[in-house]
């Protein structure tokens, strides 16, 4: 009876959301409604408004919020009564100063942000719903696993703007120098590889190029996680999750295997030393320097963002995780979008709408940003906006994308327990499968007290 319940209820969601979604116009409200008497229509009132936001578009002139302030220029001359005030926060920084800022309820109007963070406030009900901003067309527009890591429910937290398949990436330059492209899978449309052939290829340039660390790997923060889970699950053929988000399945004998052979690479120098104390932005930078031949934390949007912070002349390529056989990768997605606190201003939040509305379909800026972002749009209809080999390859490369844990109940939770057992692996003090069975163990303690509290 309870399963039968649970069918029910998420039949009607369904169900209220299409109704939801279906009512709902193609445009945002306009700035002021025509006079019906005659006269001239009333100015707007005017209203203030403040914009977070993380280093998602690429700075212009190497100032971070160069083209932020553009975008809001641009805005204002079609909403000249609607104020934004911009500030910029670090992925270092930026997610405590959003628990302090939401703790002293002082949360920004509006967050450019990821489903990770968006969806657990969503679940803590700090959002205001967007479903009267997206019409039919954007409805049908984007994948259904893009809306579920939007939503709570049958409401929608987050505005889906770009997206990018999370893969890894190769120093392209290194290979050719040391004449071992044809280790890498480029011959190949799909770029898929084995487990064999990645390890043939990280052992041409510890052998070939010894100033060269082979591969990365981090565990000292949460920060770059979903490099480290889908690394580990690829090389294990598992999953993170349940399919039913209901509990952990990274805990095989497989998966435990894979994290065992990270920590052996490590001793053989086949994977940056130290791991257990680098965090994602640290081996980024060995990538960026030159000094990284292979990362694995990488997507478009990471490309485009590091293009103006390379220390190094080098082209870099994308590449699939590799697996044992050489099956199809799973790939997490990342999605970018926008969310409205509710700071309990109905005038705050039909500007913050507006705004957001702008950023996603204005006929001129829309493209823009998206191009700005260096990611792909989340609509499946806007393509080939990068003349570009590996854009073409991430186009490609998204029919591998899987349903990612960040919607699962209690994420928040379960993400900080991850990093701690990779920790204990990479120092000796727990196997590999010890490591992930002691995870599990956390983890799904954690998503039963979530569940529990969901109800």
């Amino acid at each position: 009876m309870a399963a039968l319940k649970k069918g029910l209820m998420t039949a009607m969601s369904i169900a209220l959301v299409g109704t939801q979604l279906a009512a709902c116009s193609s445009e945002a409200p306009k700035a002021s409604e025509p006079s019906t008497d005659g006269k001239a229509p009333a100015a707007a009132k005017p209203v203030e408004i403040t914009w977070w936001n993380f280093p998602n578009f690429q700075p212009l002139d190497g100032e971070v919020g160069k083209y932020e302030k553009q975008i809001i220029a641009a805005f204002n001359k079609k909403y000249p009564e609607i104020k934004v005030n911009l500030e910029m926060i670090t992925f270092e920084g930026g997610p405590q100063k959003l628990n302090v800022a939401i703790a002293s309820n002082t949360a920004p109007d509006v967050i450019y942000d990821a489903p990770g963070r968006i969806i657990d406030w969503g679940k803590k009900k700090l959002l205001a719903p967007l479903n009267d901003m997206v019409s039919r067309e954007v409805q049908a527009d984007i994948s259904p696993a893009f809306w579920k890591q939007s939503m709570v429910g049958d409401q929608i937290y987050m505005y889906p703007l770009n997206t990018a398949p999370f893969l890894m990436a190769a120093n392209k330059t290194v290979f050719e120098k040391i004449g071992a492209l044809d280790l890498l899978p480029l011959n190949r449309p799909d770029r898929t590889w084995t487990v064999a052939e990645y390890e043939k290829a990280l052992q041409a340039v510890k052998e070939k190029a010894p100033d060269v660390i082979p591969s990365g790997f981090f565990a000292k923060s949460t920060a770059g996680d979903q490099g480290t889970r889908a690394y580990i699950a690829n090389l294990g053929v598992s999953r993170f999750l349940s399919e039913d988000y209901s509990k952990v399945a990274i805990n095989t004998e497989q998966a435990g295997k894979a994290l065992d052979w990270i920590v052996q690479a490590s001793k053989d120098k086949l994977v940056v030393p130290g791991a257990a104390s680098l965090a994602a932005n640290d081996v980024n930078d060995l990538f960026l320097q030159g000094k990284l031949a292979i990362t694995l934390n990488y997507s478009p949007v990471l490309k485009a963002q590091n293009k103006p912070l390379k220390k190094a002349q080098f082209e870099e390529v994308l590449l699939p995780f590799p697996t044992p056989d050489g099956s199809k990768p799973k790939l997490e997605p990342y999605l970018g979008g926008m969310a409205i606190f509710d700071n309990k201003d109905k005038d705050k939040i039909a500007a913050a709408k507006k705004l957001i509305d702008f950023i996603a379909n204005d006929a001129e800026w829309g493209k823009k940003n998206l191009i700005q972002t260096g990611g792909l749009s989340a609509r499946n209809s806007i393509t080939g906006l990068y003349d570009d080999a590996e854009y073409k390859y991430a186009e490609l490369a998204r029919q591998f994308i899987t349903d990612p844990p960040t919607v699962a109940d209690g994420y928040a939770d379960i993400r900080p327990l991850w990093f701690p057992e990779l920790q204990r692996a990479l120092t000796g003090q727990a196997t590999g499968k010890e490591a992930l069975d002691s995870f599990a163990a956390k983890a799904n303690e954690a998503i039963a007290k979530a569940k529990a509290q969901a109800k």
